[in-house]
This record gives structure tokens, sequence and C-alpha cells, in this order.
């Protein structure tokens, strides 16, 4: 469900072409990563106008400098290019949920 970008360049492309754009930053050897990521996608699945991405911050180290991503997990959620949910590492679904939903129920109706 999430589409991998690859270089930073992608990335900020990704977040100026879409409404709302939900990026997932990750790294290989975290099991927490690997564990949210099935909830992840069920979740956004509700969310269909949300176009969803995933990021391996070993492969894009500059991933840290351009959104000061420390952690991963981390999990951040563009509206109209601007940053508007950020969370890492313990990521509560069902409070992510509601965080989305209103969001997403504001940019639907307009």
């Amino acid at each position: 469900m999430f589409t991998p970008l690859t270089t930073i360049d992608t990335i900020h492309e990704q977040i100026k072409m879409h409404p709302m754009t939900f990026i997932y930053i990750t790294q290989p050897d975290c099991s927490v990563c690997h564990g949210l990521q099935p909830q992840l996608e069920q979740l956004l699945r509700l969310f269909p106008k949300i176009h969803t991405f995933q990021i391996d911050a070993t492969e894009i180290p500059s991933i840290a400098s351009d959104f000061q991503v420390f952690t991963a997990p981390t999990l951040l959620f563009f509206v109209d290019g601007k940053e508007y949910i950020r969370e890492a590492r313990f990521v509560q679904t069902d409070k992510l949920h509601d965080k989305i939903e209103r969001i997403y129920q504001e940019m639907v109706e307009h």
C-alpha cells in the first residue's frame, strides 16, 4: 500500500503534488516499524484520498535534516504541503485515526 520513495527530491515533489500526503519513515532493523505497518495500512484504507509513501531512512540520510526526523518509525501527514501531524516511535493508532479523520473530513467537504 505504501509507495516507496528513494530520493529527497521525490519526497518534496510528492508532498507538493498531492493535497494530502502521508509519509512513513522506517529503518530495516526496526521491529516497531515492521509491527506498525500493517496497522497503518488498515487505518489508511479508510481515507482513500490520502497518498501514502514509505521511506527507508538508511537509504535517504538527508531525511533527518530536511524533516527533522531522528527516530524510526516517524509518521508525517501533510495537507497542502504543510505538516499537520507528526508521530514518532510508539504510535497509538486509535488517536492517530481521530486526528486524521478530523483533517480528512475538512478537506473532503471543501
